[in-house]
């Protein structure tokens, strides 16, 4: 089981421009000097964290996912962030984990975020969803999700890396700190949040913060506040140490969830 390389790119959005937002960071990754494994933009990467639905949406045969491929194929990499969908009558917060062969999986957002009436316009995943890259299993989720640790318990070492994408505010900001490193000593896994950086459309700053913390709580990557494309690599035998000298997740409690 070799490194695992991510890139992670903490971009400012320009709020509900598409053409815009992909212009920008198609410009920014276009700076990557040295291979990646993955890489990983924030929530709605392409419009920012809009209810704008109707005007918005895309299907998956659309410019955002097709610009995903190209990127994808270009660096001969994952890359991976969420956008809004239309399917099948319905709107969904859909992340895409696009390879570069241009096959893909997705995630749709299971927890919606009421506060800012996300429930009355998408409609909520039904599924957790884990992926493989290079031996690694990766569970998936967005924003709002750290907030639900049953969700997102790692239950017979179901995953080596939780990923989150996220749209979210520096008022919260500290919440978010506090629950990806609880995520990772928890779950004793690899723990990375993506969160975008400036105002919105309505005015809400964004102050980044995003990070890479181990199962041991230790931060391998942190950045607040500016725009940043950053590549860092994590090892598979450290995340084997952890769990083999704490053994702590053959102690936890047997539940089942129920997905509806």
């Amino acid at each position: 089981m070799k490194q695992l390389k991510i890139s992670t790119f903490q971009a400012y959005l320009f709020w509900e421009n598409v053409e815009k937002n992909l212009q920008n960071l198609e410009l920014k990754l276009s700076g990557l000097r040295e291979k990646t494994d993955l890489i990983v933009l924030p929530e709605m990467f392409n419009t920012g964290f809009t209810m704008n639905a109707r005007e918005l949406a895309e299907d998956m045969n659309g410019k955002t996912v097709t610009w995903m491929k190209k990127i994808a194929e270009k660096h001969r990499a994952v890359v991976t962030g969420s956008l809004i969908i239309k399917e099948n009558d319905n709107f969904y917060n859909r992340l895409v984990w696009m390879k570069p062969d241009g096959t893909y999986e997705v995630y749709n957002k299971r927890h919606l975020f009421g506060f800012a009436h996300e429930d009355e316009t998408f409609t909520a995943g039904n599924e957790q969803k884990t992926v493989e890259l290079n031996g690694w299993k990766i569970r998936l989720g967005i924003c709002y999700d750290l907030r639900f640790p049953v969700f997102l318990r790692n239950k017979n070492q179901a995953y080596d890396l939780l990923l989150l994408v996220a749209s979210w505010p520096d008022r919260r900001s500290a919440h978010w700190r506090s629950l990806i490193h609880a995520r990772a000593i928890e779950n004793q896994s690899f723990v990375i949040g993506v969160n975008r950086v400036g105002h919105d459309g309505k005015q809400v700053y964004h102050s980044g913060h995003s990070m890479c913390i181990n199962p041991n709580g230790e931060t391998v990557y942190y950045k607040p506040e500016d725009e940043d494309l950053y590549t860092f690599s994590i090892n598979y035998e450290d995340l084997l140490k952890t769990r083999q000298y704490f053994p702590f997740l053959k102690d936890a409690d047997d539940f089942e969830l129920k997905l509806h």
